[in-house]
């Protein structure tokens, strides 16, 4: 997946970092949430905060150099927008984004 990042163009790139994010996303609302609130264990919020939080950055990097690459319109990259702050979303965007030629 990691070994040959640099040769990838913008859609692959995004597809690669938005399904780490999105997995990120989802072990943040789902684990470490309810170790914060069910068990009393603040740090794993903390942690993969953290983590998520500099994921989400570099999901939004990548989305700008696809914007900015493959020119595929503003609707597309609030669409991926709005994905990744949903649940599940980032999966479903890269779905969508396979199909489409860049």
């Amino acid at each position: 997946m990691f070994s040959d990042f640099e040769n990838k163009n913008a859609k692959e790139k995004l597809i690669v970092v938005g399904k780490i994010e999105g997995w990120s996303f989802l072990i943040l609302l789902f684990i470490a949430m309810p170790l914060k609130y069910l068990l009393g264990f603040p740090i794993a919020t903390k942690i993969v905060g953290m983590i998520h939080g500099g994921l989400f950055i570099w999901f939004l990097v990548m989305l700008y150099s696809f914007h900015t690459e493959c020119q595929k319109g503003i609707k597309l990259s609030i669409l991926a927008f709005i994905a990744s702050v949903t649940p599940f979303g980032t999966f479903f965007l890269n779905k969508k984004l396979a199909a489409i030629e860049c």
